[in-house]
């Protein structure tokens, strides 16, 4: 059940019992805040228009007689054609004789930083003049269709038949705190590390009407990564993933991004197939053509229909192609990568790594309370070549922290460096325990064999470290009780993981991949019982020479591919 709006919030209301903090922090956004901190990215006028045509906004549509709201209206890309096409819609209708009325319920747009939104009222008014209202009704149509205030926060009424726009993309580090409680009390999928536009696509979403359509372009990172899984559920739940356009490497904004956008319509109606799309030119016409492509009831050549992409939280797989059925017939043989008997983790995060990391030999702490340290600049070649760093360990091989009294150098070292310390956040939340590292350090993890794998890379690269090192916090880790470490490496090295990542995982510019754990997990492996000895052993030695070929070739003998699937993986790029 998704949390209710009990007590919406606007912003020129009076600050309410409790909501001191909420309003002051929402007013010094809006009056305070640069372009980079309100996530504003502005769009194409040709994408904007294909979104508007996607959802189904056009002019010979009697739009007088439907609603629309833009969430976050900025500049005005997209509230400026859709009050166009209305006044469009508008003009047909009064030209046949028809009563269009004074159409101050069919938008509602909503704009925070008070700068811009009073340049887009001004716009508004310009445009409604421009069209014969007089200035009297263009001001008061624009202060009906305007609201200043949070999205998030802000009363609206009832629902509408379209939601579009692009919604901002602002880091969690950025919101002010009693704000981002305030978020997370009113909406379930602001979850884990989730970014702005999560909950502003939520409540787009509860704000559909029967039958109603949302067009979003914004980052396609939620629908695959571990903050999206409670919006794909929602999704899942309660509406249809019309149709997905993969914008990557498109001009579709005014300005670079480093996130890959994507372009959603999602329907308040029972789930069904989704078509998809890649890479459309951004032109006028091009992009008219995809959007009949994508709306009309017979899909044409120039989209794929896909069934069953929303499945709970599951991560979205978007394309079909023989590389996604040989994904699904893997997992549908083999187990995971933890269920078959393999750890997967992520190096130490200590929230002040000027103070814990250095040389080992610059660090004046008592020996036992520092641990080499393995850092992506180590294992570049694809081997081991340790630099001298080190990690500080305030915990004991138990858990707990140790008592400073007992290890006096590391005392002096802490309370000298106590100001950089203890200004984080993890410090602020248990004030006796200020000198802890965000993650909690376990000695025996040095000590353990482990393959090393950087997040970011454009290929695999995972690496064999033998027990001697402790992993920072870009560093993912892969430990086995059951698997031999360098069997698993020539598993992991191959294009089968690529290929199980690139399924999954986000993708970065320049067509990096993500390694994380999350994506790690997905990957599936035979049990090492089943292994036939003369199997194991090229395995390890395709490994050891890190022949990446080699372990293709004997990888595809471990799954057992076939001819063509061993065609389809050599074209895994």
């Amino acid at each position: 059940m998704l949390p209710t709006l009990s007590q919406p919030l606007l912003l020129e209301q009076p600050a309410l019992p409790g909501f001191c903090q909420v309003t002051e922090a929402v007013h010094g956004l809006a009056h305070a805040s640069s372009v980079g901190e309100r996530g504003a990215i502005f769009t194409r006028r040709e994408v904007v228009d294909f979104i508007l045509d996607l959802v189904g906004y056009e002019a010979p549509e009697p739009l007088y007689e439907r609603t629309l709201l833009e969430p976050s209206f900025g500049s005005g890309d997209f509230l400026l054609p859709a009050i166009g096409r209305l006044l469009a819609s508008r003009k047909k209708a009064l030209a046949e004789g028809k009563n269009v009325g004074r159409l101050a319920g069919c938008i509602r747009a909503v704009e925070l930083h008070r700068d811009t939104f009073d340049r887009g009222r001004e716009k508004v008014i310009g445009i409604l003049c421009q069209e014969g209202f007089s200035a009297t009704d263009a001001s008061e149509l624009a202060d009906a269709w305007l609201i200043h205030g949070d999205f998030l926060l802000a009363q609206l009424p009832g629902s509408f038949d379209f939601v579009v726009g692009n919604p901002p993309y602002v880091r969690q580090e950025l919101i002010p705190a009693a704000l981002l409680q305030e978020y997370r009390r009113r909406f379930l999928t602001l979850y884990d590390r989730a970014d702005l536009y999560i909950p502003f696509i939520e409540r787009s979403l509860c704000l559909l009407a029967e039958g109603g359509k949302l067009g979003l372009i914004c980052a396609d990172r939620w629908m695959k990564n571990r903050y999206g899984g409670p919006l794909r559920a929602l999704v899942a739940r309660n509406f249809h993933l019309r149709a997905y356009v993969d914008m990557v490497d498109t001009p579709a904004f005014h300005s670079e991004v480093v996130a890959y956008p994507a372009i959603t319509l999602i329907a308040k109606e029972a789930p069904g197939p989704t078509r998809v799309a890649a890479q459309p030119e951004i032109e006028v016409q091009a992009l008219k053509t995809l959007a009949r492509a994508l709306t009309l009831p017979n899909p044409s050549a120039l989209v794929h229909e896909l069934r069953d992409v929303t499945s709970g939280e599951a991560p979205w797989v978007l394309h079909a192609s023989e590389r996604t059925d040989l994904v699904r017939r893997i997992e549908s043989a083999f187990p995971t990568l933890e269920e078959a008997g393999c750890n997967v983790g992520i190096g130490v995060a200590t929230g002040a790594d000027k103070v814990y990391i250095g040389m080992m030999c610059d660090l004046d702490v008592e020996d036992d309370r520092k641990i080499p340290l393995a850092m992506t600049r180590d294992i570049g070649t694809g081997q081991v070549e340790w630099r001298g760093y080190g990690v500080i360990n305030p915990f004991t091989d138990e858990g707990p922290l140790v008592d400073l009294v007992n290890f006096p150098r590391l005392k002096r070292y802490l309370e000298a460096h106590k100001p950089a310390i203890v200004g984080r956040h993890v410090a602020q939340k248990a004030p006796a325990n200020w000198y802890r590292t965000i993650d909690r350090i376990t000695p025996s993890l040095a000590r353990r064999p482990k393959l090393l794998i950087p997040d970011i890379k454009g290929e695999a690269q995972v690496v064999f470290e033998n027990g001697m090192l402790y992993p920072h916090h870009n560093l993912y880790f892969v430990t086995s009780d059951t698997w031999e470490l360098r069997a698993l490496q020539a598993v992991l090295l191959s294009r089968l993981t690529r290929l199980f990542i690139a399924t999954y995982s986000t993708k970065m510019r320049g067509g990096f991949l993500r390694f994380q754990a999350q994506y790690l997990r997905r990957i599936r492996l035979p049990r090492w019982e089943s292994v036939a000895a003369p199997l194991r052993e090229r395995l390890m030695q395709a490994a050891v020479e890190l022949d990446v070929d080699a372990c293709d070739e004997v990888v595809a003998v471990l799954y057992s591919l076939t001819k063509q699937e061993r065609e389809v993986l050599a074209g895994t790029q």
